[in-house]
């Protein structure tokens, strides 16, 4: 009987990332939307960072209400602003940098070579064993997304494909540097609070990195790129990172990362619907691969 909840914890925290990896496979289709305007990327971020914040500290507060106080050290404050740093502002400008230069579906591709980048990590810094399992799901995956973005990567209708894939991929390895330390501090502060406090923490450099370029001024554009940002605010980033912390605390940042690999699919149908690319016989038969490597995990993953 002790198996079931057990199994039931599993799953929800599976759904809880799966719907958050939908929620983050938006983000680039927002992105490539705003810079239909003439708009850089820190500012677009830091819009975004102003529009989500309140959310943020109403949280917050509310959570300071009715849960017990931390106690904290330093140290462990520290710790816990510099993850939020690290993935919300680092992970999250060069990823915004490199939308500049590539397509949304090639971005999403490359991201995804964080899974690699986190189960590394773990094993070679806190000494995880990486399963067969973890090891066919992931073949299983990234299979799928080369065969659903093969054909994809037309220099064409792309900037600087070399320059946008390089600070793609460095947000990915920041990304799962962040992934990694959070399974630590989660266990301090808990999953909702934490992301208040790493997202509050990650708002003060994207503002000073903000201010330092343009001298924070952001009142001049278009009316569709606020109504964007606000977009990216809720969709992108208040639902899904209270979703992907709660699905990290409950199957880990390995098993986390590898559900998420589905988030490239989602992009194509958005992008296809949205950004009106066309969609081939290798993609979906990657959409395929991709799941079958998700179902996997889920069905075996402990």
């Amino acid at each position: 009987m002790a198996l079931q909840p057990a199994r039931s914890r599993y799953w929800l925290g599976a759904g809880l990332v799966f719907l958050a990896a939908f929620c983050f496979a938006m983000k680039g289709i927002l992105i490539k939307l705003a810079y239909q305007y003439p708009i850089d990327a820190i500012s677009l971020l830091t819009l975004r960072m102003l529009f989500a914040l309140p959310f943020y500290i109403a949280i917050s507060i509310q959570l300071a209400r009715t849960q017990p106080p931390l106690h904290l050290t330093t140290k462990q404050w520290a710790t816990l602003a510099m993850l939020g740093i690290t993935g919300y502002y680092l992970a999250s400008f060069f990823n915004f940098l490199g939308l500049v230069y590539i397509t949304a579906s090639l971005e999403r591709i490359l991201l995804f070579v964080y899974p690699t980048f986190v189960l590394l990590m773990n094993a070679i810094g806190f000494g995880r064993r990486v399963t067969r399992l973890q090891l066919i799901a992931l073949a299983l995956t990234y299979a799928g997304i080369v065969l659903a973005f093969w054909g994809n990567v037309e220099s064409s209708i792309q900037k600087n494909v070399a320059l946008g894939a390089f600070w793609v991929v460095l947000s990915g390895l920041v990304y799962a540097i962040y992934l990694v330390g959070s399974d630590r501090v989660i266990n301090w502060v808990g999953s909702q609070r934490y992301t208040c406090y790493a997202m509050m923490a990650a708002t003060i450099p994207t503002v000073l990195h903000c201010a330092l370029h343009n001298g924070l001024q952001l009142t001049h554009y278009p009316v569709p790129v606020y109504f964007l940002g606000l977009g990216m605010a809720i969709f992108v980033t208040v639902i899904p990172t209270f979703m992907i912390a709660e699905g990290i605390k409950r199957v880990g940042s390995g098993n986390a990362s590898i559900i998420a690999s589905v988030g490239p699919i989602f992009t194509i149908i958005l992008s296809t619907t949205v950004l009106h690319e066309t969609i081939s016989y290798a993609q979906v038969a990657g959409t395929f691969l991709v799941l079958a490597g998700v179902f996997l995990i889920g069905w075996r993953g402990k």
